[in-house]
């Protein structure tokens, strides 16, 4: 489940339950349609989404590029341990633990990730092994 909820001192508060998969694009994508002039910031709180897929981060990514366009500050809190180690899975960053949300910020980054994510979400019917080729 997903959750918004619009700060009215300049903040859009997006937090995530469950599992951030296909089904999250659409409730992701209608978190900023009400955006104003007022609002700076983005806060996408990941500390109840306990797993996520390629999907998901695809849908992460898209939201993040958006709220930018719109002139938002974008921060993203609360990885937890699945999501984080499947971004840096994704990136190719080798070690348990060795994703950090601050990384997901910087826009080369960020870049490889989507990149990543759709050859993932392409090559998602051949199971679970498509990660050592990514």
């Amino acid at each position: 489940m997903i959750t918004t909820n619009v700060q009215r001192h300049g903040t859009v508060m997006v937090s995530v339950t469950g599992a951030l998969d296909e089904d999250a694009g659409a409730v992701l994508q209608r978190a900023l349609d009400d955006v104003t002039a007022d609002e700076r910031d983005l806060m996408v709180d990941l500390h109840g989404a306990a797993s996520m897929d390629a999907y998901g981060l695809l849908h992460l990514l898209a939201l993040h590029r958006r709220a930018e366009s719109l002139g938002l500050r974008v921060v993203v809190v609360g990885w937890q341990p699945q999501p984080q180690q499947f971004m840096a899975d994704v990136a190719g960053i080798r070690g348990r633990g060795s994703a950090t949300g601050e990384r997901y910020a910087v826009a080369g980054f960020r870049r490889l990730l989507e990149e990543r994510a759709q050859r993932a979400r392409d090559h998602s019917d051949f199971g679970a092994g498509w990660l050592s080729g990514v």
